[in-house]
């Protein structure tokens, strides 16, 4: 019977985030269902809905819960950046069996501001009220923060992809000691599946040091491994199967 994989994309992204992982995937035996997030199944070359600015961690991780308890099984939950931080949210509320985390976005607690992750969010924090706006990130700021080991063709072509986001959510996640809900907060007692978690040595947005406070968070199920030649986008960049391998192999062995 095969076991069905849920993924969940990061901020700005969609589900062709996942094309390369995805037949790599299927080809090991698993179902995929690539999730959409709220407002994101849209033209990026189309002005956004203003609604996206609003849109909470919680609005997310609500439309994601839905989505998995329409699903026969309990599946594994897959998330990058962002989403690693929605699989954490759902990880907490019994709706995953395992938990892959590739350079995941902390929770409330762990302090994930650097300069780095300042100067890729730049543009976006110098308008104001910020944590109501949809935000993209500026070409430079992208490959700076996420892409900077992609090609530069494939820079191009991905920057091209990206849509607006939450600027409420990008607030909730950066600056969590001020928001009032602490929409970021995952309770770690309550995540008790096995879960692999994967770092980049080079990795400017969700830096590795940031990754590892993440892993000791849930150290009582977790495995960490980090690839100090990958950044952020470890989904595309050159050597992207060498992670997906190890993905692979934690699986099988969790099997």
């Amino acid at each position: 019977m095969e076991k069905t994989l849920f993924l969940i994309h990061g901020m700005w992204g969609g589900p062709w985030c996942w094309e390369r992982y995805i037949p790599f995937l299927q080809s090991k035996g698993y179902d995929c269902i690539a999730a959409t997030l709220r407002h994101h199944a849209c033209d990026p070359a189309v002005p956004p809905n203003p609604q996206v600015g609003r849109t909470s961690l919680l609005d997310y991780a609500a439309d994601l819960e839905l989505e998995i308890r329409r699903l026969l099984g309990t599946p594994i939950i897959m998330g990058h950046s962002m989403g690693g931080l929605l699989a954490q949210m759902l990880a907490a509320r019994g709706l995953a069996e395992r938990l892959v985390l590739l350079t995941p976005a902390a929770p409330a607690g762990i302090w994930g501001i650097t300069s780095s992750v300042i100067r890729g969010f730049l543009s976006a924090q110098l308008k104001w009220c910020f944590w109501r706006r949809p935000i993209r990130p500026t070409f430079n700021e992208f490959v700076y923060s996420s892409a900077h080991l992609l090609p530069p063709e494939e820079r191009k072509e991905a920057y091209s992809r990206l849509v607006y986001d939450s600027g409420r959510a990008a607030f909730e996640m950066g600056y969590w000691f001020l928001d009032s809900r602490r929409a970021s907060r995952v309770d770690a007692s309550r995540v008790t599946c096995p879960t692999l978690i994967v770092g980049g040595g080079r990795d400017r947005i969700t830096p590795a040091s940031v990754v590892r406070k993440v892993a000791a968070r849930y150290a009582r199920v977790a495995t960490y491994r980090e690839f100090p030649d990958h950044a952020h986008w470890v989904l595309a960049e050159p050597g992207w199967q060498d992670v997906a391998e190890v993905v692979g192999g934690w699986l099988e062995q969790c099997e």
